[in-house]
């Protein structure tokens, strides 16, 4: 049944309304860019998102096209609660025929960081009450909670007292592009992997090379991002496709627009010594089309040669928590002297999570990025390899820091105040100090050695072109066409 009273800040073609892009904490500046690159009005940075706003064609061209999004959001309302019955009543207020029908089913999806409100699922039951009460007071029924590919996905924030109840307009998240068939254990996401790209600058100019490649997420990216291909062109549905309003003919438009595409004159290689991960690596490469850009070979680092072309290495080695390595501080120390000796005159970007692990590489960074990955507050580190000695290389004039990454560098606003790194490796995991005081006092009197030259000592009980064949997948919904004001807010809490 299609709902003829259908009315969100989108039902009029032209009209600017308001939106936020959810992203990974970390990467907020690389989504605005990528925002104003789309032509957004109105941007504001937050913590794990970025408002802005723009019409409808923007809404389609976001979910398509940003790289660094995990969700494109647009609020209904905005609002204060200091306790569950005023979430309920203000939820209420909405008048709720202008989005479901008894026919519509829906889910609620909710992210809390509040005092008063503990359990965002019990708020996503509150604002799922406060809409069925609502509906069957009118109509005498019920609309259907489907969790699975609803109709409708919602989505409520409330970070203390404000509250945003917003449509969901991406549905599944949008860091599942469509291209992988196969993963292997703990598989970086696709988001995260295009946004330490992109914070590299890296575009294309040169070969990169991920020397421990995994499923090859970062190799697909970074051709996605050197040929100028849209993220979403393996998708085969987003949420506001079921919309009444849907334009097909708009979206049509937005997904065959190739004039941002253009050829790649360098190559990415993925190596893994993992020969089941090459086997997989390999077949996501061939799933995105993109066999000619990427080489995918088995090959340990530890064989690693200096390449003839410039290059860049972009990787994200094992950090010991949900992968790891029999040796996992000799793999750091191995990634070191490798990257001193057979990468001269390159730069090579790291993302770990271990300070003990940076340190074991023996070499200075130009730049540190704190970036999460999944709950680990992990670092982005740049390292620019010369020959030589590093006094050497000062005494001539050099310098591995930019102008531009030595003022990066100066914001102290970018990492946590009193930051440290999680739990120091023991020999034995299970042997973890406890409590911050015990490794407080272990780190003063140093009374049972170098911890260091400890974790060199034996280690043990570790646990260890087909997108037209995409396009022809998509199956387009049929819809009939079909304005709700938005208060301008300031973010600064977490999405």
């Amino acid at each position: 049944m299609v709902n003829e009273k259908w009315n969100t800040p989108a039902s009029k073609a032209g009209e600017e309304f308001e939106m936020i892009a959810k992203t990974f904490q970390g990467l907020e500046t690389v989504l605005a860019t990528e925002l104003i690159d789309l032509g957004a009005n109105n941007i504001q940075i937050g913590r794990r998102m970025v408002s802005f706003t723009g019409n409808k064609e923007l809404l389609y061209r976001a979910n398509f096209q940003l790289r660094t999004a995990i969700k494109i959001l647009m609020p209904i309302k905005h609002f204060r609660a200091t306790s569950a019955d005023e979430v309920y009543t203000a939820v209420q207020e909405i008048d709720w025929t202008n989005y479901l029908t008894n026919e519509t089913t829906f889910a609620v999806d909710s992210v809390v960081f509040s005092q008063e409100f503990r359990h965002s699922k019990f708020v996503a039951y509150k604002v799922k009450d406060a809409i069925v009460d609502q509906m069957r007071e009118r109509t005498g029924e019920r609309p259907n909670i489907r969790v699975t590919n609803p109709d409708l996905q919602l989505h409520i924030h409330i970070a203390e007292y404000d509250c945003t109840l917003s449509l969901d307009t991406s549905g599944e998240s949008l860091h599942r592009r469509g291209y992988r068939q196969e993963t292997v254990e703990a598989p970086l996401n696709e988001v995260l992997a295009a946004g330490i790209i992109m914070l590299t600058g890296w575009k294309g100019e040169c070969d990169l090379i991920d020397p421990m490649c995994g499923s090859g997420t970062i190799p697909i990216e970074a051709a996605l991002i050197a040929r100028g291909i849209a993220p979403g062109v393996y998708r085969k549905e987003y949420a506001f496709e079921k919309w009444p309003d849907f334009d097909q003919e708009l979206f049509d438009s937005i997904y065959e627009d190739d004039s941002k595409e253009h050829g790649f004159e360098h190559h990415i290689y993925g190596y893994d010594i993992n020969h089941n991960a090459v086997a997989i690596a390999t077949t996501n490469v061939k799933a995105a089309g993109l066999s000619k850009e990427i080489t995918i070979q088995q090959q340990d680092f530890a064989d690693f040669k200096q390449p003839q072309e410039k290059a860049i290495i972009i990787t994200n080695p094992p950090y010991g928590e949900r992968i790891s390595a029999p040796d996992l501080l000799g793999l750091y120390k191995m990634i070191g002297s490798k990257l001193k000796h057979d990468f001269t005159g390159n730069d090579a970007w790291v993302l770990s999570y271990r300070e003990e692990c940076f340190e074991q590489i023996g070499l200075k960074p130009s730049l540190r990025t704190p970036l999460y990955n999944g709950s680990l507050e992990c670092e982005l580190r740049k390292y620019q390899m010369f020959s030589g000695k590093f006094n050497e290389m000062r005494a001539e004039g050099g310098d591995i820091k930019t102008a531009q990454e030595r003022r990066m560098m100066a914001d102290r606003k970018r990492f946590k105040q009193h930051r440290d790194f999680k739990e120091k490796l023991e020999d034995d995991p299970r042997e973890r100090f406890t409590r911050k005081k015990d490794r407080e006092d272990f780190r003063r009197d140093n009374k049972k050695g170098d911890l260091r030259k400890d974790f060199r000592g034996e280690r043990k009980d570790f646990r260890g072109d087909s997108r037209k064949e995409f396009r022809g997948e998509r199956k387009p919904f049929g819809r009939d066409k079909g304005n709700n004001k938005y208060g301008k807010k300031r973010y600064n809490d977490e999405y």
